[in-house]
């Protein structure tokens, strides 16, 4: 997107107050990329001492956009304890004390924004709807009337459409397409542990009182019809939905500084759409027999694959033990050349928005699920724990951009190395993955035309700074 310059002398400041899992972390540090380099407006990031070293750490580019200014903070210590690999429910408990020391950042956030505010037009504060307990005092320190804030909701609209009609009872109205759609949706059974919920209803400090809107990491290109229903049932007056997805960077540029991951050499050999990229993200931990029986289907396949084979982030990722987690005995030497396991931090992005890249397997986090369909590459649908199950039913039953490896209702079953041999053919080697490829691909095309200026998304981020710049 080209740039367009915002006029500096209307002393505009925004604060980022992100939640600190990596997921949450990285969709408003693409926000913050966005915004401060398409309209100059300077971006103010508050996280603590360890979350800004991992985000910093695993995307160096954040850390130099000239624009993006970082506050780390100290907050208590707190336990970091392992994955657990077995565990019936795959939610990430293991980061929770994590969480509840970065409520600590409620003093330290009031500290910036009072200095911040001071001689500023206006600060815009956007928070991940996981901070509202941080920001909760900003009505507070809002001098002269010169604060906004715009919470963040990291999860598909799609997603927040259902949780909405969960909450109401079912007492939404629905027309005859999703009276059809409400049979497919799955439950939130055994997505979260109760001490998850408790976590998450202890954070409810009533934040909607004091937003001025929300943003959401959601494009109307992909699901038009859930963001205006989520409008239509929670949001009215002055209360708006930004819609201002995708986050990410739509298209991938290389100069000549930029140092390419070695895992590139191999990919730039291999024929267009012919790999399949296989990760579960950061908060997935997959037991020792589950990644047997993953090995095997992906050698039993015979198409070429990258896998990234890293065992869920721990509260913090520079501390302890790290899971040595062994493949089947000789599966590296007997697959070859045909795939590649990678066992550290690999770009994403990156692979897949590179022309052999023709899949993409995955536990369909709203962030990986965005950067998938950004770059029209094709879903292998496995959820595993929070959004990702409605999120699978988004990309494989109403976009139809993917098929399920395994569904919610099959959620604690084994699923075998046949299965996942057979779900690999079918989408790298069949007519039916060629359509599905073909439909990610004009989505592809579609997103990242809404983007350019003009279109429907770059609209709505003009809109919203127009906005918040008035």
């Amino acid at each position: 997107m080209e740039s367009q310059q915002t006029n500096n002398n209307n002393n505009i400041v925004i604060i980022m107050v992100p939640f600190p899992a990596q997921g949450h972390l990285n969709q408003l540090l693409h926000l913050s990329s966005l915004i401060t380099t398409t309209y100059n407006l300077p971006i103010h990031v508050i996280t603590t001492t360890t979350h800004g070293r991992q985000a910093t750490t695993r995307t160096p580019l954040f850390s130099n956009i000239p624009n993006i200014h970082f506050h780390h903070y100290q907050t208590p210590p707190f336990q970091s304890p392992q994955p657990d690999p077995n565990a019936t429910i795959k939610f990430p408990s293991q980061l929770i004390p994590a969480f509840h020391s970065s409520m600590h950042l409620r003093q330290p956030f009031n500290d910036l924004l009072s200095t911040l505010s001071h001689g500023a037009k206006r600060v815009v504060v956007i928070h991940d709807s996981l901070m509202g307990s941080v920001v909760q005092d900003v009505k507070l320190l809002a001098a002269d009337n010169n604060v906004e804030t715009y919470m963040f909701y990291c999860c598909s609209a799609f997603a927040s459409f259902w949780y909405m009609n969960d909450a109401s009872a079912g007492k939404l109205k629905l027309d005859e397409e999703l009276e059809l759609l409400l049979k497919e949706v799955p439950s939130n059974d055994d997505c979260y542990t109760m001490d998850d919920w408790q976590f998450i209803a202890s954070l409810d400090v009533s934040y909607k009182t004091f937003s001025s809107g929300t943003i959401y990491d959601a494009s109307r290109v992909i699901e038009g019809k859930f963001i205006d229903l989520v409008e239509k049932e929670n949001y009215q007056n002055d209360k708006t939905l930004w819609p201002l997805g995708p986050f990410n960077p739509v298209e991938i540029k290389c100069d000549s500084s930029h140092k390419r991951h070695k895992l590139f050499e191999w990919l730039d050999k291999q024929e267009p759409n012919s790999v399949l990229y296989v990760s579960f993200g950061t908060t997935t931990s997959i037991s020792n027999e589950q990644i047997q029986e993953l090995a095997l289907g992906l050698e039993k396949s015979e198409h070429k694959f990258i896998w990234v084979l890293r065992d869920a982030d721990k509260g913090d990722i520079f501390e302890g033990e790290v899971r040595k987690i062994e493949l089947p005995k000789g599966f590296e030497e007997r697959v070859g050349e045909n795939g590649l396991v990678v066992v550290d931090w690999a770009p994403q992005l990156e692979i897949l928005g590179h022309p052999s890249t023709g899949g993409f397997m995955s536990h369909c986090g709203w962030n990986s699920s965005m950067e998938g369909m950004t770059m029209g590459v094709p879903i292998l649908a496995w959820p595993m724990h929070s959004d990702q199950p409605r999120n699978a039913m988004l990309i494989t039953k109403v976009l139809n951009v993917g098929m399920y490896v395994r569904d919610w209702t099959q959620r604690k079953e084994m699923v075998n190395s046949g299965v996942i041999e057979d779900v690999v053919r079918r989408l790298m080697a069949s007519k039916e993955g060629d359509e599905i490829r073909k439909r990610a691909v004009e989505l592809g095309d579609r997103i990242r035309q809404s983007m350019e200026i003009g279109g429907v998304t770059r609209l709505e981020l003009d809109s919203f700074v127009a906005h918040v710049t008035r």
